[in-house]
Formats: structure tokens, sequence, C-alpha cells
């Protein structure tokens, strides 16, 4: 379960980062296409971050020694890939979502080394 969340942080994050992305010399296209074909399934990514997060969360709070930001990011990354399903309304803005998407990538790249 602990790989799932980090995957869906490292994804999710890609996915809302790619805008900045696409701005690399010389890998920017390649990582565009990428994310094109990885796009649809946005809303798979978003709900497997949101119920292992919030999994993790709920065994951090009731159980565990503390919450951890893992499964924080993964909550949020969860609810910003599925912001318009859930609202209807507009995204946020753009530049946000791509920061907020390159630190879920390293916050994802961490749980990866972290022992559970």
């Amino acid at each position: 379960m602990a790989l799932l969340l980090d995957l869906a942080n490292i994804v999710g994050g890609f996915l809302l980062a790619i805008s900045l992305l696409r701005r690399v010399p010389r890998a920017g296209d390649s990582l565009g296409r990428a994310a094109d074909r990885v796009a649809p399934f946005g809303w798979i990514v978003g709900i497997v971050a949101l119920v292992a997060g919030g999994f993790y969360l709920l065994v951090h709070i009731f159980d565990g020694p503390r919450v951890f930001h893992f499964e924080v990011v993964g909550i949020l990354v969860g609810v910003a890939l599925l912001w318009d399903r859930l609202t209807k309304r507009r995204t946020p803005p753009a530049l946000l979502l791509a920061i907020f998407g390159l630190i879920a990538i390293v916050v994802g790249l961490q749980g990866l080394v972290t022992p559970d």
C-alpha cells in the first residue's frame, strides 16, 4: 500500500508539473508526449492517491507514531487531479499546480527510499 502511495505521488506530481517540465530543453517534448499518454488515466491516479493517502492518514492518526507528510501530499495530489470532477469549477493556477507537482515528485521519491 505504501508503494501505491509513493507511485501515486510520483505519477500525480508528474501530471501536475508537466506544464513546467515541457520547458526543459531536449527533454520537454518527450516528457510532454509521455504526459499526453498518461493524462487520460489521471483520474485513476487521483483516486489511488486519495485512497492510499487517506488510509495511511487514518492509520497514523489512530495507531501510528504521527502523521507523515507523505499521506498529506498524497491526499492533496488526489484532490488536485480530481478537482474538475469534484467541484465542476476551474482548476487552480497552472504555476501553483506545477510547483506542487514538483514537490509531490520529490516526496514520492523520498517515500520510496524511506523505510516504512
